[in-house]
This record gives C-alpha cells, structure tokens and sequence, in this order.
C-alpha cells in the first residue's frame, strides 16, 4: 500500500533556548509542525498546530505564564491546520484521525478545526488530560483538547491501519504519555519525533528541556529513537528551524 506523508509549519513560535536545551543561550524560533498522512484506508493528521486564538488572545487562551515565555507573533491567519489544509485543497472535514502526541498547545490546539475525526491517544496521556491537578502541573489546557471528539486510547504502540505502514510508539517522558509516530512510506521509514526529541542537538548530547515531566522516561526515549535511527529510520525533528530548513513542505511529499 503506498502511503504519503505530507509536512506543514503551521506558523513559528520565539522563545528562550535555555528552556528548550539544557545550557542553551539567547531566543529560539520554532517551526510548528503538523504531518498529513494520506494512507488508502484513510486520513490521518500528526498533530494539529495552535488555535487561532493564540494569534489573538493568547493570555485569555493559554494563561500569563505561557503568553509571557513565547512569542507568538509569527502565527498568521493563514497558519492554523485548516487555512494550511486548504492551501493545499484538502478538506479538514475529510480528516479520519487525529494523532496527537500529546496534549500540549502547539500540538493538539487545532484539534476543534478538524471536527469529523476520532483522536488517537496514549491512554496515560488522556488521562493526564482529565485530571486537574495532574494537567496543570504538565502544562495542559482542557480548551485544547475537550471538543467531543471520539477518542481511542492507546497503550504502547499502536498500529494505526493494520498493515505496520503507520505506528504509533510510545515516547514518554516529555508529558506522561507522548506518542512519536513512524510512518513508511515508497523511499523509506520515517519516524515523527515530536516532542520527545525537539532538536537534532537533543539527541546527540541527551541535553533536555528544562521542564520535563520525567527526566529518565524521556532519556529512554531517546535511546529508543536513536535505536530507530540507527536501523535506518530517518527522524524529524519537529522544533529544529536549522533542520526544517530541509523538509519538503506540501502540496510535494516530505518522504
């Protein structure tokens, strides 16, 4: 079954390095990236960028804390999933599925602008997600993620249409239960990092964010995509501007 795998930026988020790498120096420009799966058996999203809200009202949307750490003046109108599904003449509406990686802003805000799809989630994520305290603490916001949609939780990896061209695989630790997603594709096996690996350099020297949900879960991560990496998976390192620089963006495949 010949599966594509299409890549978007939904706009650009500023923010200080330091909090993004251990020991990083100065601002930081990050590229919000959401992927297109087109598999005959469906359609499914990778992520879903930030709402557009965050353009403008992001303290009303998100709180002081996160409005005041990023800089979100290069998300433009026509930055969020749907503008950018439609640049493309795909309709959001189409969507099968969401695949969230976890429940953060910049990568299920977009989740109400695709109304027709069932959410595909790590079980411990969800349930993150639906409790208060736990959420607060990881930096969830319910307005995100609490649209109705169906939800399918997971546990570990997950096959998404049968046939092993599209898995999720369990990379914990950024939140508690972040999913990365390895997709193959005619030129070969991709793997989708998201979070759990923001930059190239964050796995090369294991340097981590500065906030983390659990320090060990996500250094195992690593050696686990590293692991994928080194049987001959290509990573994409989401948040990594010097990297994007050399991901094909859609109508054209990335892989």
């Amino acid at each position: 079954m010949t599966v594509k795998l299409y890549a978007f930026t939904c706009g650009r988020l500023t923010g200080p390095r330091g909090h993004l790498i251990e020991g990083g120096e100065g601002q930081a420009t990050l590229p919000i990236p959401s992927f297109l799966i087109e598999h005959p058996k469906g359609l499914a999203l990778y992520d879903t960028g930030m709402h557009p809200q965050c353009r403008t009202d992001a303290v009303g949307r998100l709180g002081e804390r996160v409005s005041t750490l990023f800089d979100f003046g290069q998300f433009g109108p026509q930055d969020d999933i749907k503008s950018r599904l439609e640049s493309v003449d795909r309709d959001p509406a189409a969507i099968d599925l969401i695949v969230n990686s976890h429940l953060h802003f910049d990568h299920a805000g977009g989740n109400e602008l695709i109304p027709n799809a069932t959410v595909v989630i790590q079980k411990r994520e969800w349930q993150a997600g639906q409790e208060p305290e736990l959420a607060a603490q990881v930096g969830f916001h319910k307005v995100d993620y609490d649209h109705g949609h169906p939800v399918k939780q997971v546990e570990g990896e997950h096959d998404l249409f049968g046939d092993g061209s599209v898995v999720c695989i369990p990379t914990y630790g950024h939140t508690p239960g972040h999913q990365s997603l390895k997709v193959r594709t005619e030129k070969g096996e991709v793997v989708l990092t998201g979070d759990a690996c923001y930059f190239c350099q964050t796995l090369r020297e294991r340097r981590l964010p500065n906030r983390v949900f659990d320090r060990a879960q996500m250094l195992a991560s690593l050696d686990r995509l590293e692991a994928l990496e080194k049987g001959g998976a290509t990573l994409i390192f989401g948040h990594d501007a010097e990297f994007w620089k050399d991901v094909q963006q859609a109508p054209v495949p990335a892989f």
